[in-house]
């Protein structure tokens, strides 16, 4: 009987740990990036010492491990597995068996919220673990008093998870969503369904326990394992998990593993796309391949800066990597301080301890590597990086900050709402050398169709070495000449993009094609972006 149960429970956890490590990885990363967890007395103070506070420590303890998906993945199926033990501690289920799964369950499906923390399970881990003990022990007046003591201690280490029932939003306790305003109906179901649960198995254990055959609760495992895997499939946010995987993907500058996805299917979201087009600009790909790949305009290259934690970071990444470090600097503390739980972000200290040192503002980022040095996993890093502070041959020699802060422009760029080509001129002329500089503002002018501007600016790019002029610029020549009838200035054309450039004029002036079947020919040509796109 013990043996069915204990597979029982391995399967599950398996189930858990294959779920978040498969298929849901990158939310575990995006739970890690937006918060600091530091080994230090003050910050420990801070969080324990309010209504929640051991939960949401131990909480904010094991989301850092989530740097690393699989580790956070086998955190998460333990933690449910371990509830699930514990409900099958505190009363006998016989028939019952599979409900001792329904908290975990629920607790599952909580945890697909990327903004659902993992202090409300350990809130409802601890519930089980102290009031499991408590009925263990012979009924009588000592046991009613810890119970009564119990419950206050219980409220100060997990909040109002260990109640029942919630009373009003004075109870709704802190750091189980990261949005303080939002009530986490699932986790509330969670708890319930604890004492619900128990009820039940107490009132109906005769019925329950009347046979000892373990077909009947296999059975209800099935049938619960089944439904619980339709209803997580339903309720997974894969499209999130997909532009967390972009970003993740960014964040570690992984260029090779962005071709590898945009190849096996091309981004349609604004994050994936601007990670697409740095990731082919880092590796000198942007003017010959943008268009084989879907674009959006300009708000897939620079996009405009949103008022929230998430979107300005990867596209602080492409100004960082383009030299605008103090714009970079800008996106990344405001994306920190719109954190929603009011927490601050290791990936952001990092980014900001990095900026300030290639600005030579030392003392701002020895702040922050000091802050990371009391971190687990970000400690070796910040070690590594101190001894630049200051040395400015060390910082000149060095492959990214030495590289970057000649790129790095002079000026202060101040604007509203977006981006504009001139910033990049003032970047690209600071220094000539800056092809990203140059292939952006050049990318710049072919998606919002600027013909003109970009026929006058395509010279610029002669001392950047290119051993040909890249197949988009030769498309987009072609078309600016064809559109103003003007003489074609001696610029060498491949012969093969001017004969399909041919092609494609004979086809759209006899629409002898459909629109999809000149995506199948010409799909990944600039003009066909420039007639469906621009003017559609």
């Amino acid at each position: 009987m013990k043996n069915y149960r204990i597979l029982c429970t391995l399967f599950f956890g398996v189930a858990v740990l294959l779920f978040f490590g498969l298929a849901y990885p990158h939310h575990l990363h995006y739970q890690e990036q937006y918060q600091l967890f530091l080994f230090d007395r003050t910050y420990v103070w801070e969080i324990v010492r309010q209504p929640g506070g051991i939960a949401d420590l131990l909480g904010r303890f094991c989301t850092q491990f989530f740097l690393y998906a699989w580790v956070g993945a086998f955190i998460i199926g333990l933690l449910l597995s371990v509830v699930q033990l514990l409900m099958l501690r505190l009363v006998s289920w016989g028939r019952f068996y599979a409900l001792s799964f329904v908290p975990s369950c629920l607790l599952w499906l909580f945890l697909l919220d990327e903004n659902a923390l993992l202090s409300g399970v350990w809130a409802v881990l601890l519930t089980l673990l102290v009031f499991g003990t408590l009925v263990k022990l012979p009924y009588g007046w000592v046991q009613r008093i810890l119970f009564i003591i119990a419950i206050p201690v219980l409220y100060w280490m997990v909040g109002p998870v260990c109640l029942p029932v919630p009373v009003d939003s004075i109870w709704l306790g802190i750091h189980y969503y990261r949005y303080p305003t939002v009530f986490p109906v699932l986790l509330w179901y969670a708890s319930l369904s604890v004492f619900i649960l128990i009820l039940i198995a107490r009132v109906f254990h005769r019925w329950a326990n009347a046979s000892n055959r373990c077909v009947v609760p296999l059975c209800s495992f099935v049938l619960m394992a089944a439904g619980m895997g339709c209803l997580v499939w339903e309720n997974s946010n894969f499209r999130a998990e997909k532009v967390m995987r972009y970003d993740f993907m960014a964040r570690h500058q992984q260029w090779n593993r962005i071709f590898e996805t945009i190849n096996e299917e091309q981004p349609n979201n604004q994050i994936g796309v601007t990670v697409q087009n740095l990731a082919l600009a880092m590796r000198g790909m942007l003017a010959d391949h943008m268009f084989k790949y879907h674009q959006n305009g300009i708000s897939g290259l620079l996009p405009d800066a949103e008022r929230d934690a998430t979107s300005p970071l990867p596209t602080a990444e492409v100004f960082y990597q383009l030299g605008m470090i103090n714009i970079a600097q800008r996106l990344v503390f405001e994306a920190q301080e719109a954190i929603l739980d009011f927490q601050k972000s290791a990936r952001c200290y990092k980014r900001l301890a990095q900026t300030n040192l290639i600005n030579g503002n030392y003392e701002v980022a020895r702040k922050y590597l000091t802050a990371l040095q009391k971190t687990l996993f970000y400690r070796e890093w910040a070690n590594e990086t101190l001894p630049l502070l200051g040395d400015e041959k060390a910082i000149a020699k060095h492959p990214e900050y030495g590289r970057l802060r000649q790129l790095a422009s002079d000026k202060n760029f101040y604007f509203g709402d977006h981006v504009t080509p001139q910033m990049l001129q003032t970047l690209f002329s600071s220094n000539t050398d800056n092809r990203l500089a140059y292939e952006y503002l050049m990318a710049y002018y072919l998606l919002t169709g600027d013909l003109g501007s970009f026929v006058n600016s395509v010279g610029w790019g002669e001392k950047l070495g290119y051993t040909a002029i890249p197949r988009h610029f030769q498309e987009a020549l072609l078309l600016s000449w064809s559109i103003s009838q003007e003489k074609a200035p001696p610029v060498q054309i491949s012969s093969d993009i001017t004969q399909r450039f041919g092609q494609f004029c004979s086809y759209i002036k006899s629409s002898a094609m459909t629109r999809e079947e000149l995506a199948q020919y010409f799909g990944d040509t600039y003009w066909y972006y420039y007639f469906t796109s621009i003017k559609r």
